[in-house]
Parts: structure tokens; sequence; C-alpha cells
């Protein structure tokens, strides 16, 4: 099975998501959902979590998460396995409860923080569930809003502070934020490799965390390669008037990058057979 991309160090944001077991609900009444916001901010008493955002939906929900030790994967075992261990015991059920291993992304602050909180507390508007996000109880838009009591697993001060007036204006400027969310484009056109949210440079930055990962093949392709280059800057003009230098650059681009023959193929006009036959010619010389 494949196993997620894991980048975690002190200071870290992830945008989390954990989906029920086969798509089953995860939260069957209030008991549930009020049960996890309790274990939520037990963990993150103990492992010094900040919570900036929350949504609890039927079959999975949505954290934005800042991890002050980085310690993302230990919190997430607690969370999730203290939470089945009391929705089993209360339902009378046996087994796992979540499909699989959490999703984390990891989310650039300073840019990219403040559209995942307003894209967290969108998903009922989304879902067709409610018209307003104020209407669904179980997310932290009423607590950052100023329209309800905050639970103590939520912390609303960054995200405020992002937005520009006096305080007794913040929580009128973050619905006004969040209500003009429901008419722009998506937040992840900026996602790379299903792991980082941010721009170019941030990405860059995430390179020494990436350094490695890219041999273990049970970490998926797309998530080991995030900081290789685009093709386009593997074969540049000069590269491509020596059919040498160009076939040197295939071999590189599959094995140092990690890019498909197809893929290679596609973007050089050449008939995948061709490309094929080279990384063939490459594996015959080198046993020479």
């Amino acid at each position: 099975m494949a196993r997620p991309l894991r980048i975690e160090f002190p200071g870290a944001v992830y945008h989390i998501t954990s989906r029920g077991n086969n798509r089953i609900d995860i939260f069957e009444d209030e008991q549930d959902r009020e049960a996890f916001l309790e274990i939520l901010y037990g963990v993150s008493v103990r492992y010094h979590w900040l919570c900036h955002a929350y949504c609890l939906m039927d079959n999975h929900y949505d954290l934005l998460i800042e991890t002050l030790d980085g310690n993302l994967s230990i919190g997430m075992r607690q969370l999730n396995g203290v939470y089945t261990q009391w929705f089993n015991k209360i339902h009378g059920r046996v087994g796992h409860l979540f499909q699989g291993r959490f999703k984390g992304i990891v989310v650039q602050k300073e840019s990219h923080l403040l559209e995942a909180s307003r894209y967290i507390v969108l998903n009922p508007i989304r879902a067709k569930l409610v018209k307003s996000p104020y209407q669904w109880k179980w997310s932290s838009y009423a607590a950052t809003a100023g329209q309800r009591s905050s639970h103590p697993c939520l912390t609303v001060d960054w995200i405020l502070g992002q937005l520009p007036s006096e305080s007794k204006m913040a929580g009128e400027n973050y619905r006004k934020f969040v209500k003009a969310g429901m008419r722009l484009e998506s937040i992840w056109k900026d996602l790379r490799g299903q792991s980082i949210l941010g721009k170019d440079d941030f990405v860059e930055e995430m390179k020494d965390h990436l350094t490695g990962k890219e041999h273990i093949p049970e970490i998926s392709k797309g998530q080991r390669f995030i900081n290789r280059p685009i093709l386009k800057n593997i074969f540049t003009a000069e590269v491509l008037q020596s059919k040498g230098a160009r076939d040197e650059r295939i071999i590189e681009a599959v094995k140092k990058y990690g890019y498909t023959q197809k893929q290679i193929a596609d973007h050089l006009g050449l008939h995948f057979s061709s490309v094929s036959r080279i990384m063939r010619m490459k594996e015959i010389m080198s046993r020479k």
C-alpha cells in the first residue's frame, strides 16, 4: 500500500483530512462531534498544536493545524486512535473507523493559511448542506466570526489578525472574507505533488525536508519528486541541438526525476518506442 509523504518540522501548518473507512459516517450525532472536539483539544494541549480552523462533516473532517514542535504524525495517531476507541465503544462496533492514513498537506502560512481556513469552513456550502456557513454548527466559522463562543481547541487570533481592521470589526471583516470566497477559484491550483500548498519559493524551501525521500518506493512518485524541474527546463533548446545530449537528458529525466517514458515522449514529440529504445541501450551499455 502506498504511503503518503510526511513533511514535519517545527512551525509547520497543515490542511488535514481524514475520511471514514469505506465512506462510512464517522459522526452519527452531536455527541460524536462534541467528543471529537474534546479529544482534539486534549491532543492540541499535549502536543502543542494550534488549530486555526475545523469542519466536521458526516464522513470526514478537515482541520488546519500548526505544529509548534513538528510532531504531526504522533499527534494524528493519538487523535484518530482515541476517537476510534470512543466511537466504537459508544456505537458497539469494532475495527477501523478511518480510511487508511490521513491526508496532510503542508500549507505556506504567510500566503495560503488564510485561504485554506476559508476553504475549510465553506465545505458545507459546496456539499449543498446549508446556504450559509453560519448554519453549519460544526465548523469554526461562527466562532471566528464572533457569532458564537470558541471551543477551547480553536485559536482565532492569527486568522483575525490577517484582516486589517479595528478589533471590534474583525468578525465582520472575516464574514465578508468568507462570503467573497464563495465566488473565487479553488485554492488547489497552487498544490504541488498532493503535498505542498504554496508558492514556488516555499516549495524550494521544502527541499531539505524532501532529501532522501525520492528513493522510498512506498511513497507515490508524484510526491517523491515534488521539487523536480519541469521538462521544459530539462530539455532546453541547447540540449535539443545534440542527439547525444538529448538522450542523456532523457535517461536523467527518468532515473533522477521520476518522469515516465510516455511523459518524455509526449513532450519531445517522439514515439514511446523511441524513448524506450534509448533507455534499453543505456542499460546494455552499463553492463559492458
